[in-house]
């Protein structure tokens, strides 16, 4: 491999890692502002909670990094992740998805440029089969993104406040 892929490659990787940290960051910020109860809030039975997200984003993460790209038994039991009453709080759940996105910056951290283009399966029953670990990388931070934006708008609504995640607006 050469010089120049290696450090494409590193970029890559270093970008991803930024990606996740980013997302956990804003997560992180979303939280302390919601009550159990809050948490737990669905707006009707086709809805997911705050709790179900949180729960949805560790399986998911579990599954594709840790499993995917990681080689670790998949363990994922994705329709508890949107049991309309979970039976974990909403805590245990954070520090479930915290442990999960530690563990997957390990994952990624040991990824080398040869290993981008390699072909992987982590959802065999899923509708994107064979993704390159390059793709499944890029379709999990994506995931973690779109479920961190859900976060921040029912936190915006419920806590009914803005959050100043980037820069604050005139107000």
């Amino acid at each position: 491999m050469s010089a120049d892929a290696n450090d494409l490659a590193r970029t890559f990787i270093d970008s991803s890692l930024a990606s996740l940290a980013r997302s956990e960051m804003q997560i992180a910020k979303c939280l302390p502002r919601l009550s159990e109860e809050q948490m737990r809030h669905r707006g009707g039975e086709h809805e997911n909670s705050v709790l179900n997200l949180l729960l949805h984003l560790e399986g998911n993460m579990r599954q594709w990094f840790i499993h995917g790209v990681g080689g670790q038994p998949d363990v994922r039991k994705r329709d508890s992740e949107f049991s309309l009453e979970p039976s974990i709080s909403s805590a245990e759940a954070w520090r479930q998805l915290q442990q999960v996105i530690a563990e997957s910056r390990e994952v990624l951290s040991a990824v080398g440029a040869e290993r981008l283009l390699e072909t992987i399966d982590p959802q065999p029953t899923g509708t994107l089969r064979h993704p390159t670990v390059m793709a499944a990388i890029v379709k999990i931070t994506e995931h973690l993104s779109h479920h961190a934006g859900q976060i921040i708008l029912l936190t915006k609504q419920m806590a009914a406040t803005d959050l100043d995640l980037s820069l604050p607006r005139k107000r």
